[in-house]
C-alpha cells in the first residue's frame, strides 16, 4: 500500500496545483518567482480558469514561465507584453489574459507600453516582479533601484544627480483612469504571501469581470543580484525595498477607493 492510498481526501490540508509542471525551476535560492508562479497556479486551478487562461511570457529571469504552469502561453517582446495581452485579449475577450513582467522589462524598455495599456483600460491582468536590478543580465540597475543601492553599473551606489530617481510605475499606473485594481504586495513571508494571492485573486476576479486593468506588484528580492543569502535579502528588502515602496492596496475602484488620493 502507497503513502498516497493511507491519506484520505477530508484530511488533505496542502496538495501541491496540478498545473505546476514536473520541472525543475532554474530560479536561484530565495528567489521570488518561484511563489508568485505557485500562487498563480493555485488560483488558476481554484478558480476553474486553466482551459480559458493565456499568460504572456516575459524577457527577464521569468522567460521560461511556460515551463512551469500548465496553461496557454505566448512569447513577447522585451517589454511589449502588454500589447500582445492587448491583441489577444481584444481578439477573444472571452479569455483571461494576464502579462507577468519585471522591472526592467515593464519599467524600462516597455514603458510606453504599460502607460498606455493601462491607460486604455485593456482587461488584462498584469504581475509586475519589482526586486530593484536586472537580475537576467547580469545586475545592473533598473528603473526601481534604489538611491545609494550598488549594482553593476552603479558600483558606487545610484546617485539621483547622475541616474534620477526610483520609479514608483506603481503610483503612476494607479492615477490612470483604466485601472480599476492596482496594489503592491510581497510573498517574502507565509503572511504575505497569503495576502499576496487574495489580491491576485481580486484582481483575476476584477477582469473576469471586466473591470478593467487590473495591477500587481510584487515586492521582490535577487539574492544573486544582490550578492546576499536568502535570509539576508528578506532583511534587506523589509528594511529597504518596503520602506519605498510600501505595501498595500493604492486603488480599488470597485471600492471607489484610492489611496493615493486620500
Amino acid at each position: 500500500m502507497e503513502l498516497k492510498d493511507l491519506i484520505k481526501p477530508e484530511n488533505l490540508v496542502y496538495g501541491k496545483s496540478r498545473l505546476l509542471e514536473e520541472e525543475i525551476m532554474h530560479y536561484c535560492p530565495g528567489c521570488s518567482h518561484g511563489v508568485v508562479h505557485k500562487i498563480l497556479a493555485e488560483l488558476i486551478e481554484e478558480m476553474g480558469l486553466q482551459e480559458k487562461t493565456i499568460g504572456i511570457a516575459p524577457v527577464g529571469c521569468a522567460v521560461f514561465a511556460y515551463n512551469y504552469i500548465d496553461i496557454d502561453w505566448q512569447e513577447a517582446a522585451h517589454g511589449r507584453a502588454p500589447a500582445v495581452a492587448t491583441g489577444i485579449s481584444r481578439l477573444m475577450p472571452d479569455k483571461f489574459v494576464f502579462s507577468y513582467q519585471g522591472d526592467g522589462d515593464l519599467a524600462s524598455i516597455g514603458t510606453a507600453e504599460i502607460m498606455h495599456a493601462c491607460n486604455r483600460g485593456e482587461n488584462i491582468l498584469v504581475i509586475f516582479i519589482n526586486n530593484g536590478i536586472y537580475g537576467m543580465t547580469g545586475g545592473q540597475m533598473a528603473p526601481t533601484t534604489l538611491e545609494g543601492m550598488v549594482t553593476a553599473t552603479t558600483p558606487t551606489g545610484r546617485d539621483v544627480a547622475r541616474n534620477g530617481y526610483p520609479l514608483k510605475i506603481t503610483n503612476l499606473i494607479a492615477q490612470l483612469p483604466g485601472t480599476s485594481y492596482v496594489t503592491r504586495q510581497a510573498v517574502h513571508t507565509a503572511a504575505s504571501a497569503r495576502k499576496c494571492k487574495r489580491s491576485i485573486k481580486k484582481a483575476i476576479q476584477n477582469v473576469l469581470d471586466k473591470k478593467g486593468t487590473s495591477f500587481v506588484e510584487v515586492v521582490s528580492t535577487c539574492s544573486s543580484g544582490w550578492k546576499m543569502t536568502p535570509v539576508a535579502s528578506n532583511k534587506w528588502m523589509e528594511e529597504n525595498m518596503i520602506a519605498y515602496y510600501p505595501l498595500g492596496d493604492l486603488k480599488d475602484s470597485v471600492k471607489g477607493e484610492n489611496v493615493l488620493e486620500n
